[in-house]
């Protein structure tokens, strides 16, 4: 299978006119071919009116039919074989095992979305009968489910070139709704992305499906980006990146004549509460897993664990003793772009420079380019109450720790935090009560709060929130992972008299869907 550098327009393969997009090899800094030239106002357009013209035909495929195109597009991102993680190996400088499994994660949560198309349960059927006879007033019939709200721009994310991009979390979730997409590419991984993007291209075709369900665009700048969000036949937003990249997506969105939700995840520190029985008995366990974690992927997770919060004692001076040992051995890794390496280097350069920051460990430097050298840093509670900067994510394996004076000084911290994707609580059983009055902050502060163990790792299943209170996500009322993910591109219609013949098949008497519903009041199959 050649690339060919062209934009994916439904079923067409268009070349551009606009400037040269080239992934680079992280671990060379070589260019690679070919190059992708940026589309603009015309090739999104073209998409969005394709996916306008697709958008009532596929909104209302047969479930079986939809959840089958969803297995079929991981079907075709498995065919692929070798050559898609050869190619992202080169564009992103990830290990061939972390990238194949975000291959089988990324199929899976297709799959995943799949049953639950099947399921029915996202439709939240409604059905209260009439009731002519009822006094003083009668009913009238009144029946509810959810439809798509219509075609949705995806923007793929840097730091998983599979899992959060073209077939990922959001593509998956949207179609699962009924909703065509228009991605927009990650310009650092640009080949990874038309091959995935081809094999979706495939599946369209395979199911018969109008080809404005899909279409892939690149763009080098703000052109395609602010223009898919600003059209007005795009009525939702999938986004995973920084925090400016995210709040310009959401304040374009809000300024349009009709303001449509963007669904950004952005930044997150995702605070580690170090509970004083639990350092007391295992700190120096506690250093070691922490740096596995802290240095997992060179650190380039929206769920590394960025902060350290813990009370000063000698179980904290151990966990410290500890964690610096690791940082000192650990080796360094290849970040994903020369952009990335260079904002962490200036993040890490900030905090060295601070005078309310001391440095625990550094690791070993890189040998090769854009490698990621792991730091450990440490400031008093005090310093970070009064100093927001601190709390500015440095995206990679640098982590910083934040000692308390005593357990009310680690609840102000906690309340001053902003939102986050996670918060953990490394406990033991005498910590429980200390915990107990954590709690109520943390479910402020978090979309998902655990205990003993560590934020990387996102488990895809319906019970996973992936989201938080900004800036973690632009709307704390979502997750981007899991089954729940459907609903962000959904809304509901209430049908009132209608003849059954008129109605959707999910709301006819009949029930030809077999899904559950809620009929006067009870649930019914």
């Amino acid at each position: 299978m050649r690339l060919e550098g062209k934009q994916l327009v439904g079923a067409e393969a268009i070349t551009a006119t606009g400037a040269m997009i080239y992934a680079v090899n992280p671990q060379t800094n070589e260019q690679l071919e070919p190059g992708y030239a940026a589309g603009g106002t015309v090739e999104v357009e073209q998409a969005c009116s394709l996916a306008w013209e697709a958008f009532d035909a596929y909104r209302e495929t047969e479930l079986e039919v939809r959840a089958r195109f969803l297995e079929g597009i991981a079907d075709e991102v498995e065919a692929i074989g070798d050559l898609l993680i050869e190619r992202a190996m080169a564009e992103t400088g990830l290990p061939r095992p972390r990238l194949e499994g975000e291959r089988g994660r990324t199929c899976s949560q297709l799959r995943l979305f799949a049953n639950v198309v099947r399921a029915g349960e996202w439709l939240d059927v409604r059905i209260d009968s009439a009731l002519p006879e009822r006094q003083p007033m009668p009913r009238v019939d009144l029946r509810q489910r959810h439809i798509a709200l219509g075609p949705v721009a995806v923007f793929g994310a840097s730091n998983f070139p599979l899992a959060f991009s073209v077939a990922g979390g959001d593509t998956a979730s949207a179609l699962a709704a009924g909703c065509p997409v228009v991605v927009k590419a990650h310009s650092a991984h640009p080949g990874t992305s038309e091959l995935v993007g081809r094999a979706i291209q495939r599946a369209v075709e395979k199911f018969q499906l109008p080809p404005g369900v899909f279409s892939l665009l690149y763009g080098s700048g703000r052109e395609v980006g602010q223009g898919l969000v600003t059209d007005a036949r795009i009525k939702a937003v999938g986004f995973t990146g920084s925090r400016s990249g995210g709040t310009a997506l959401v304040a374009a969105a809000q300024a349009r004549p009709e303001p449509i939700p963007v669904y950004a995840e952005m930044s997150s520190i995702n605070p580690v509460f170090l509970l004083p029985a639990a350092l007391e008995s295992r700190a120096a366990e506690l250093g070691e897993a922490f740096v596995d974690s802290l240095n997992m992927g060179a650190g380039q997770f929206c769920t590394n664990p960025g902060l350290i919060i813990a009370q000063k004692s000698d179980g904290l001076n151990r966990f410290l003793q500890a964690a610096g040992a690791s940082i000192q051995e650990t080796a360094s890794h290849t970040m994903l772009t020369p952009g990335i390496y260079e904002a962490y280097t200036k993040g890490v350069a900030n905090l060295t420079l601070s005078g309310k920051v001391r440095v625990v460990a550094h690791g070993p430097a890189g040998q090769g380019a854009n490698a990621c050298q792991a730091n450990l840093f440490a400031t008093s509670a005090s310093d970070f109450l009064s100093d927001a900067v601190l709390q500015d994510e440095v995206f990679g394996s640098t982590s910083l720790v934040i000692e308390c004076n005593d357990q009310d000084e680690m609840g102000r911290v906690a309340e001053q935090l902003e939102g986050q994707l996670t918060a953990t609580l490394q406990m033991d059983s005498a910590d429980m009560e200390l915990a107990r009055g954590l709690l109520p902050i943390l479910e402020r502060r978090a979309g998902r709060v655990m205990a003993n163990g560590w934020p990387t790792g996102v488990e895809v299943c319906h019970a996973m929130v992936h989201g938080g209170p900004y800036p973690a996500t632009s709307d704390s009322r979502t997750t981007s992972v899991g089954s729940a993910a459907i609903h962000r591109f959904l809304r509901p219609v209430c049908y009132q008299n209608l003849p059954d013949i008129l109605l959707p098949a999910a709301l006819r008497d009949g029930n030809p869907y077999g899904v559950s519903r809620l009929v006067d009041g009870e649930r019914k199959s």
